[in-house]
């Protein structure tokens, strides 16, 4: 089984940063692209960011010059820098990572538990 567990959430004010981490586990062979998604009350779960394996990038239009994903040297850790944030940044975010679980075999995605973020204005 695979686990991603995010961490550094929390509460900061508008025009604040925070930095947002995910860790995968378990019997992972390789992974392949790894993201963040988002989701705030009443609205459907959205894209932030993702990174492949080989450091590709690609930002929400709302997040783009803002917020920056990275991966970790181990490749099984990623990274989300969010500067200049604002009120509407607030939703629980979510990490999602593209997982091979042996050579040559089908990859599955898998989820975290989430992480809320609260910007107050």
């Amino acid at each position: 089984q695979v686990q991603l567990v995010e961490s550094g959430g929390g509460l900061v004010q508008a025009g604040g940063s925070l930095g947002l981490s995910c860790a995968a586990s378990g019997s992972i062979f390789s992974i392949d692209a790894m993201g963040w998604f988002r989701q705030a009350p009443g609205k459907q779960r959205e894209l932030v960011a993702t990174i492949t394996s080989g450091g590709i990038t690609n930002y929400a239009d709302s997040v783009e010059g803002r917020f920056t994903i990275s991966r970790g040297n181990a490749k099984n850790t990623m990274y989300l820098q969010a500067n200049s944030l604002k009120p509407e940044d607030t939703a629980i975010y979510y990490c999602n990572a593209v997982v091979a679980l042996r050579l040559d075999g089908a990859k599955y995605s898998y989820w975290g538990q989430g992480t809320q973020v609260t910007v107050s204005s």
